[in-house]
């Protein structure tokens, strides 16, 4: 029997373990931790990749999300009790960076085929008090941006991207991080450039905003010992910085191992109970996850595991049935509620073996058979 984890991260920093060994080494011998060469080498390099002019480092994906809209604040084009539409059935990080700034969010029901954010009911959603969209690339697909750069344009509103899944997706040439006003990464170990550790940055086109954030993320300095700003501690360390100049050289090359795997689960898996994701073209979705449809979850994840195949669920309790929001616990939103009881995420990554991704097609279309 396969005995198949969903994730093998070991597996996946194995291929780079001397240079990062080697990297982590020229921080250690370097004597600077803490905003170094390193971290500036890997803004200009992660800016580069994404297209943009700049790139912050942050400590995670959630501040960078936080951080700003918090900055917005600070330049004026936000205030307290703001509107922020969102898709209602993201990850609760792009949720609580609103609630934290004090920002009120509207959710949205998603294109239920992408899973992303829906242009048309985003801008029926459209208020006088609607100052930002905030459209998440979720399991690595980029959302129609050029649609909701659109309705901003139309509508004079902020985009702020959460691509914290999407590392290196694109359309027409133009990759997630550089289609928004701003765009916040994560780089969590389990992300397609995932860290060894917690990691974050903030990308931008936007000179004034990128000088706010520098500021906010230091405890509000932009000059040792003054302060223009209430700010936090939110920085990317050297190591992280370090390890993650590693891993970016090899980005491209396992966001191709990934899509090889979802072709092949593509043309195997034929089970007509599974519902398949589906994608605007080749460029447009990384394969953070590979996210399957069923309203028999529990009993396929039960079949998966009988046979060693660990899947997850991404993720089984929408935000506005969390007990953090109850507030929102008398509101609908059936396609969202209906996705969250029926995604299901095989394994996916560079490093997962080609017998085993037959073995795992073979096994769901054996499923109820």
């Amino acid at each position: 029997m396969t005995n198949m984890s969903f994730l093998d991260l070991k597996a996946i920093n194995a291929q780079y373990r001397d240079e990062l060994i080697d990297a982590c080494t020229r921080v250690i011998d370097s004597g600077w931790y803490v905003q170094g060469t390193e971290v500036s080498a890997f803004e200009q390099e992660f800016a580069a990749y994404c297209g943009t002019k700049h790139a912050i480092g942050v400590a995670n994906g959630l501040d960078a999300l936080i951080l700003t809209l918090r900055a917005w604040k600070e330049l004026g084009k936000l205030k307290e009790g703001d509107e922020v539409i969102v898709p209602a059935n993201t990850y609760i990080a792009s949720i609580l960076a609103i609630t934290e700034n004090r920002l009120v969010p509207v959710l949205v029901e998603p294109d239920l085929a992408t899973y992303n954010v829906c242009p048309k009911n985003t801008e029926a959603a459209i208020t006088e008090k609607t100052r930002v969209i905030l459209p998440v690339h979720l399991y690595g697909q980029l959302a129609d941006m050029p649609a909701i750069m659109d309705i901003a344009k139309r509508h004079d509103l902020l985009v702020l991207e959460d691509s914290a899944q999407a590392h290196g997706a694109s359309i027409d040439g133009k990759r997630a991080g550089n289609w928004g006003d701003a765009s916040g990464f994560s780089f969590y170990p389990g992300k397609n450039l995932g860290a060894l550790g917690d990691a974050g940055a903030i990308t931008t086109n936007d000179d004034e905003l990128a000088q706010v954030l520098r500021a906010l993320g230091n405890y509000g300095s932009h000059k040792k010992y003054e302060n223009l700003y209430q700010g936090v501690n939110s920085r990317l360390d050297e190591i992280q910085a370090a390890m993650l100049r590693v891993k970016l050289s090899h980005l491209d090359t396992e966001i191709a191992a990934r899509r090889a795997v979802a072709k092949v689960y593509m043309e195997g898996i034929s089970n007509p109970s599974i519902t398949l994701p589906s994608w605007q073209n080749e460029e447009s979705h990384v394969f953070h996850l590979f996210v399957i449809r069923t309203n028999q979850r529990t009993e396929l994840q039960q079949h998966l595991l009988e046979h060693g195949v660990q899947s997850l669920i991404h993720y089984p309790i929408p935000p506005h049935q969390q007990q953090a929001y109850s507030q929102w616990a008398t509101q609908s939103y059936p396609m969202t509620e209906m996705i969250h009881q029926q995604v299901l995420s095989l394994p996916i990554s560079p490093v997962l073996a080609s017998s085993n991704v037959r073995n795992i097609i073979n096994i769901c279309n054996e499923f109820n058979i």
